[in-house]
Formats: C-alpha cells, structure tokens, sequence
C-alpha cells in the first residue's frame, strides 16, 4: 500500500494569498504567521495525507541570523516548524516528517538545483548538523533529506542526521537519470544502501516522467523502499518570474511499488486528494461499479 505525502507546502500558502518571495521562503510564516502554516498543513492532511512535511526546508540558523533573529529564536522557529505540523494534524496516524533542504536551498538563489557548492562533504556536514539536532529534538516521526543535488551532499546529510534516533528518508531532485549535480542515479541511490536509518529512497521536485525510471533505479541500487513526489510539471520562467505550461500531475507518474508519493511544487491539496483517490483500494467487500 502506497502511504500518500502531502504537496507543496509553498504552493498552498501562496494561494493563501501569501508572498514568499524573501530569502526565507515560507520559513518567514513561522514567525509572521504560524497559523497560516497550520491551515495549510491541515489542508493537505484533509485531503488525504498521511505525513505533512514541515515548514524548515529553506530555513537554517544562518538563514534566520540574516534576517535580524537571534539563535535562540531561530532554534525557536525550527523547533516550531514541528509544532506546527503536529498540531494541524485531523486523525490519528497522521505523521510528521522535519525537512531539512541542502545548502542551495538556504542562499535563495537556485543553487539547490545545481549542487558542486565548493565545499567538501565535511564543510556540508558541519551546515547541517546542528539544524538536524534541533528538528530531530521536536519529535518529528521522520526526517525529511530533500531535493538533494548531489551525491556529496547527500552523503553530509547522511552523516549529519547519524545517530540522532529519527528515522528518515533521502530525495534527490533530478534530471533525467541524473542528479541535478551530474552524477548517475546508480551511484546517488547507492548511498544509501546498508544505512538503517533510511527508511525510502527516491526523488522529489522533479518532472513527473522522470519518476518511472528513477524509481527502479532507487529500487535497485539502495535495495530500500521508493519515495516519489515530483512537481506538477510546469516550469518556472526566471526572467518572468512565473510558472509556464501545464500540470502533468495526474497518477500516470506514479509506477507501481512506490512506497511513498505526493507532490512538490505547484501540487496542492485537490491535486493530493485526487492522487488519494487513484491509490485509495476499495474497501474490504465493495463490488466495482
């Protein structure tokens, strides 16, 4: 049975009516308006969800520095992303999972889909881990290593989460059957293999047909269950700042055996609720119509 991951969580504050276009992203509503990110979370839970992801992807303690708070604020925020999402929960079993995005994510420019920053896997471990303690110490159900580049980074967040007690999964953002970075598939999902701690293995902001192939490689090189939430499949304008195209969400994505999906940007609860539908099986003794 597939367990159904939320949307963008981004994408459901914006059409809230909110603007996110500081450095801090939707982080910024952890402190402006933590019920906004409440509401959203909640949204997605009630269309089907089983696990929401938190607020924290592009925040760090740096990322909050920078904008006038001090560190204990910024562990206050981060531990509250937590909070949040545990508090919109609407029924038991509903999960939370503490994302921690890569480096890219925290210099708001882009970089999170390019990776090779020019720093070493210790440089990257060093970032990482003290944002991971403190999420990891709000009592989130998973960790959440998301829209990984590369292969070195995924292999600092490995590092960075070792030993703090929450399980996790690992999602690399990707082109093709390529990291963002370059790198081949094979070897990104490798890292994972014999790691415990990882509970899925996959890819997330993504195109949605690029999920089919990379789920069996994640399968066969990891040997781990597959995680998969792609993007709706249109495309992000720069210079125009805005999103082109259309939606290629649907279920066709979606190839069977994938433990965990739901959507990234541009996904929203309607879009969650019918990927709920589409993997819900009928109940026990119901007849086809």
């Amino acid at each position: 049975m597939t367990v159904l991951l939320d949307g963008g969580l981004a994408t459901e504050l914006e059409a809230r009516g909110h603007d996110l276009s500081d450095a801090l992203w939707s982080a910024r509503l952890l402190a402006d308006d933590p019920d906004e990110i409440v509401a959203a979370h909640r949204a997605f839970f009630r269309a089907g969800a089983r696990i929401a992801t938190t607020a924290s992807y592009q925040a760090s303690l740096a990322g909050f520095a920078e904008a006038g708070l001090d560190r204990e604020e910024g562990v206050r925020l981060l531990r509250l992303s937590v909070e949040l999402a545990r508090e919109a929960r609407t029924s038991d079993g509903q999960l939370v999972a503490a994302s921690i995005g890569p480096f890219g994510a925290t210099r708001a420019d882009g970089s999170e889909y390019r990776g090779h920053y020019g720093l070493s896997v210790a440089d990257l471990t060093a970032f990482h881990r003290p944002r991971a303690e403190i999420l990891a110490s709000a009592g989130p159900d998973l960790l959440a290593c998301e829209t990984v580049p590369d292969v070195d980074e995924a292999e600092a967040m490995l590092l960075a989460i070792e030993d703090l007690g929450v399980p996790a999964w690992l999602s690399y953002t990707i082109e093709g059957e390529s990291t963002r970075g370059g790198q081949p598939l094979t070897e990104a999902f490798a890292v994972a293999r014999g790691n415990d701690q990882i509970v899925a293995v996959g890819v997330n902001c993504c195109d949605p047909r690029d999920v089919a192939v990379a789920a069996g490689i994640a399968r066969e090189a990891s040997g781990k269950p597959v995680i998969a939430y792609p993007n709706s499949g249109e495309h992000w304008d720069a210079r125009a700042r805005r999103w082109t195209g259309e939606s290629r969400f649907g279920r066709d994505w979606l190839p069977a055996g994938v433990a965990y999906a739901g959507g990234c940007c541009r996904v929203g609860p309607d879009d969650i609720a019918a990927l709920a539908a589409a993997i819900t099986p009928p109940a026990t003794g119901s007849r086809p119509g």
